[in-house]
């Protein structure tokens, strides 16, 4: 794992104004992504610059040093990420008479692109990467985003200038940056709790998207295109369904995860994995110990909180599998000493509270390995969130009634309050008794009063609407009001599924671990996310996805043949803190400072009124407004540490 970034500006081309320097500081801004190596390469003809800087994974030699330049002399490249399907490839390149210096996969991919081209080289890469490449011959820089977004990239272009890098920070440490807040990506935050790509916080800066190809001609305007399309995926799987039985459907999605998890076992240095207890780091962690490839150390977190404390779980299924377990218990103070290296860490505002706890169990895992495996991509693929189920089965039921008798139960249950809802949910099954269960319970209410089924997704990752805290703000409409959409994916479990791999999973959950993981310079892997189990996943019939009130069903029935059911049956928690308290308690002076209401009135994004209303409220425990004032915030906490920079 590494850092990447770097410069082009052809009108600057022949003059050397102090580029190292400026190469130098993109570099120093990283510094957490690769603290092994580090290297700066500088084309002042050309008017280009990359920088480099290295977590040494595979091949710890200097053989395996960036940026990497092809042994014709046509191409460079920076590179960040891992590839697991190169052995193959290195032997064919020798078979054509190709020498490698070392024996990393940056090497071999650097080759292949130069014997066979960018589309072909991109068609054979398992893994997760993105990539900077010169191509010095024909003077074309490209950009490269693996197919689910699982590393990132930014870019801007400022008339001549375009930068590029990991992190925004990166962008920032150029002289030529520009920085000016995008009110309409303020708006898209405060709806998803997170800025949705390609946008970034500022206005002309830009994520490049998953599975997509940037390329840009010296002198010329990038041009963007994608190399894997995660729609026509879906699409594609949904049309051609597997046949089996489920013995077969099980075997066979097995036997890929076994393949995905043993292509990311591959390192030169100690490796782990992250395991709460929960089915999805669960398989993993099973697959690793059934590898034979040594005992496998294993890593959680608990709170000493008793309700949020998920590690009893854990350790039961270590003790199972036989893994070199180790486990933190953290205390309430620890977890919020994190929150102000928060802005730092996530460059834009990010507001997945569960940012503190990933950022802990990846501070306590790098002290002993170099790389993590993590179970992210189960809910996405196999249907696991409790919402998919709660909007199918409510809005199954609630569409046959007229929208007044909708408005009326909507009213009802309003009328309790969440924290009575959630106290009450204590006398229902098991299985029913999700976490948050009052807040949940309101979002339903709030899910019955919108017209079609067309708006219920938007409506249920909604978290402000923009309309009531920022009036007269506009927002960009992305694929969230994209109207084909419903017409590609007519069933609503489908729709949420898709909607969630192209927008949630990336934007948010992939975003909260690369950042929480790099910041402690630990390379976290996603066996789950290998491109070929996406597409697997996309194939199979919704009953191999939830089969009666079981989620994940065919992925549960791969880990019943190595963990028993007991063990990891429970309903799904999350990797929560108690942060409604903690506001209104112990960080009380913290939100009031952020939340004053001239202050907010001065920065002029959010409605200071109503946002105070939310604290009043939610201070005197009326509602439960955490997540809605942690958004604002997140918001207010990367303003004053960026913008005063």
């Amino acid at each position: 794992m590494c850092g990447i970034a770097g410069f082009l500006d052809a009108r600057a081309h022949g003059r050397n104004e102090q580029w190292e320097g400026v190469a130098a500081a993109m570099q120093h801004s990283l510094h957490h992504r690769g603290p092994d190596d580090c290297g700066i390469w500088i084309d002042t003809d050309a008017g280009i610059g990359l920088a480099h800087l290295r977590l040494s994974i595979v091949d710890l030699s200097p053989a395996g040093h960036q940026p990497m330049v092809s042994a014709d002399g046509r191409y460079v490249i920076v590179y960040n990420g891992e590839v697991y399907s190169h052995e193959p490839v290195r032997a064919k390149l020798q078979e054509r008479g190709a020498k490698f210096r070392g024996h990393s996969d940056t090497e071999v991919v650097l080759e292949s692109i130069a014997a066979y081209g960018i589309s072909a080289t991109v068609d054979w890469m398992i893994g997760m990467f993105a990539i900077g490449l010169w191509d010095r011959k024909e003077r074309t820089f490209t950009l490269i985003r693996d197919r689910l977004g699982i590393k990132p990239v930014y870019w801007a272009k400022f008339g001549s200038l375009f930068l590029f890098g990991s992190e925004l920070k990166a962008l920032r440490a150029h002289p030529g940056w520009q920085p000016r807040i995008d009110r309409l990506a303020v708006a898209a935050y405060l709806r998803q709790s997170y800025v949705p790509a390609p946008h970034t916080i500022y206005e002309g800066v830009y994520k490049l998207e998953s599975g997509s190809i940037l390329t840009l001609p010296w002198g010329g305007e990038p041009r963007i295109e994608k190399f894997w399309d995660a729609r026509a995926i879906a699409r594609a799987g949904m049309m051609r369904p597997l046949a089996g039985d489920d013995r077969e459907m099980t075997d066979r999605l097995e036997a890929l995860l076994q393949d995905a998890v043993r292509r990311r076992m591959m390192a030169d240095v100690p490796l782990g994995a992250f395991l709460s207890g929960g089915v999805d780091s669960s398989t993993i962690v099973a697959l690793m110990q059934s590898a034979g490839m040594g005992t496998t150390r294993t890593f959680s977190i608990g709170f000493d909180i008793a309700s949020y404390d998920e590690s009893h779980h854990a350790a039961a299924v270590a003790r199972h599998l036989g893994t070199d377990h180790s486990e933190l218990t953290v205390t309430a103070q620890e977890a919020r000493d994190v929150i102000p290296s928060l802005p730092n860490i996530y460059d834009e505002p990010f507001a997945d509270s569960s940012q503190i706890p990933t950022y802990l169990l990846s501070a306590l895992t790098r002290k002993h390995v170099t790389v993590a495996l993590s179970g992210d991509g189960g809910d996405e693929l196999f249907a696991g969130y409790n919402r998919y189920q709660l909007a199918r089965n409510v809005w199954r039921g609630v569409s046959l009634l007229p929208r007044t008798v909708r408005a009326a139960i909507a009213d009802g249950i309003t009328s309790v309050s969440p924290s009575r809802w959630s106290r009450g949910a204590s006398i229902l099954p098991r299985p029913l008794r999700y976490s948050e269960f009052g807040d949940k319970m309101h979002k339903v209410a709030s899910a019955l009063r919108i017209p079609d089924a067309g708006s219920l997704y938007r409506h249920l990752v909604t978290h402000w609407d923009p309309a009531e805290v920022m009036p007269g703000a506009d927002e960009p409409r992305g694929q969230l009001w994209d109207a084909s959409v419903e017409q590609d994916f007519p069933d609503l479990l489908q729709r949420m599924q898709y909607l969630d791999l192209v927008t949630y999973l990336p934007d948010d959950i992939l975003t909260k671990v690369d950042r929480a993981s790099m910041a402690v310079a630990l390379e976290a892997r996603v066996p789950l996310l290998d491109h070929r189990v996406v597409e697997f996943a996309w194939r199979l019939p919704q009953h191999a996805k939830i089969r009666g009130s079981k989620t994940k069903w065919l992925l549960r029935q791969v880990l019943y043949r190595h963990v028993p059911e007991h063990l990891v049956e429970r309903p799904k928690m999350g990797f929560g803190i108690p942060l409604g308290d903690w506001l209104r308690g112990p960080l009380r002076d913290w939100v009031d400072h952020l939340l004053d209401e001239r202050r907010l009135r001065d920065a002029g994004l959010v409605d200071p009124v109503v946002v105070r209303r939310h604290w009043d409220e939610h201070r005197a425990g009326i509602r439960n407004s955490q997540f809605l004032l942690w958004d604002v915030l997140m918001l207010e906490a990367w303003r004053e540490h960026w913008l005063r920079n």
